[in-house]
């Protein structure tokens, strides 16, 4: 088979790029190893799909931390605005909630990827079930894809295979292996947006307990903050999750660390003093071991109480100022050893990937390779929580498809 342009991989970026390169007229075939299109779009926000965050681009690209240079043409180029835009006007109505979060009104992942699905269908997106073995090069350039199928000719290829999470949904860093084999650098690969584990046997005792409204701050083993940030957190049997520590391990440059919970942020030493000493005046006649339950849910209470160094059974009206002091130190900088991330396939999104160097920011082209472009989480990019990495998806989806065939048209 022969066409102007193979896309590798239906996922976000893949399918964006696709519909963008058959808007303009090109002939596209996307090359899909599943039997369905955008399984992993299917799960993003809980099956509910955080799909962009309603930001300017400038804010954008502070949720940014590896390469946020490389995405200032392709983020102005198709902004979170324009995203909205493109889905509401493609039939699906968007809400946005907290933290600027973007969502189909209807809650349901699946109408993202159907309104993907209809706009391939529009532009006449040919799509084939089959894996991509090889990308082929003569002299420089593409020349198309061999795949399980056979081989596919083309003039243009576009590889958005996704990274190495979740590969259950056919991100297995195979995109890694074709880009290397044909001279691109891959920049090492691990787990981003991923839960931390702790040895700390109390995170099990914890297990379950979501604390929001907390500031959480990730050091390295040098005691240099590497992250802080107020919301939301988890305790889990093996460690940490929630927002804020998915967030916190982008910034990991270590397997190891320490995070510092602010179980009381709102409080300055001085509130915190006047709090404690009331309820401890409250309970003056308790053992210290309860005397905690006002402040914190009980398995909480009881895990501060007994990491704060005061003896359970001394009585509140004889703890002295200085075991305040070091409860309150403690309340303000909750430890928790950090002994590494949880395994790759169960991150949201993969660190590392194409060098950035290798291609041309305005046009998702590889520098190396005439004719082979690149979009999505194959990239070394990567971003926070909050949609930001499903809009690096987008834009540099619609970059890649937009710029098919410009060179030759100057």
């Amino acid at each position: 088979m022969r066409t102007n342009v193979i896309v590798i991989g239906a996922g976000a970026a893949g399918m964006m790029a696709a519909g963008t390169a058959a808007e303009r007229g090109y002939s596209t075939v996307l090359l899909e190893k599943n039997d369905k299109l955008g399984k992993k779009i299917n799960i993003t926000g809980k099956g509910r799909c955080n799909l962009t965050n309603d930001c300017t681009p400038e804010e954008f690209l502070k949720n940014v931390p590896t390469n946020p240079k490389f995405l200032f043409s392709a983020i102005n180029s198709f902004s979170p605005e324009d995203t909205m835009r493109f889905f509401e006007q493609h039939g699906l109505p968007l809400k946005t909630e907290r933290g600027n979060r973007v969502f189909p009104v209807s809650d349901n992942a699946f109408h993202v990827t159907d309104t993907l699905r209809a706009y391939l269908m529009k532009t006449g997106v040919k799509i084939v079930n089959a894996t991509a073995k090889h990308i082929l090069v003569e002299d420089g350039r593409v020349t198309g894809v061999e795949t399980d199928q056979g081989r596919f000719d083309a003039d243009s290829v576009i590889l958005a295979t996704g990274g190495a999470s979740y590969p259950t949904t056919g991100s297995t860093g195979d995109g890694y292996r074709m880009a290397e084999e044909i001279g691109h650098s891959i920049k090492p690969i691990q787990a981003s947006l991923v839960p931390l584990e702790s040895p700390d046997a109390f995170c099990e005792r914890l297990m379950g307990l979501s604390l929001r409204n907390v500031t959480v701050t990730l050091r390295n083993k040098k005691g240099k903050a590497e992250y802080t940030e107020l919301g939301e957190m988890l305790f889990t049997h093996f460690g940490l999750s929630g927002p804020l520590i998915l967030s916190a391990s982008s910034h990991m440059r270590e397997q190891e660390g320490t995070v510092y919970i602010d179980l009381k942020p709102g409080l300055d030493d001085a509130k915190l003093e006047k709090r404690i000493l009331s309820d401890f005046e409250k309970y003056k006649n308790r053992e210290f071991r309860n005397a905690l339950y006002d402040l914190f849910p009980t398995r909480l209470a009881e895990t501060v109480a007994a990491l704060s160094g005061i003896p359970g059974n001394t009585q509140v009206n004889s703890v002295t100022r200085e075991q305040r002091q070091a409860l309150k130190t403690l309340i303000k900088a909750f430890p928790v050893r950090i002994s590494g991330r949880r395994p790759i396939a169960e991150a949201i999104i993969t660190s590392g990937g194409v060098a950035t160097k290798e291609i041309d920011p305005h046009t998702m082209q590889s520098k190396l390779i005439s004719g082979l472009y690149f979009a999505g989480e194959i990239i070394d990019v990567d971003a926070y929580t909050g949609g930001f990495n499903l809009q690096i998806a987008w834009s540099t989806g619609r970059t890649a498809g937009y710029s098919i065939g410009r060179s030759e048209e100057k």
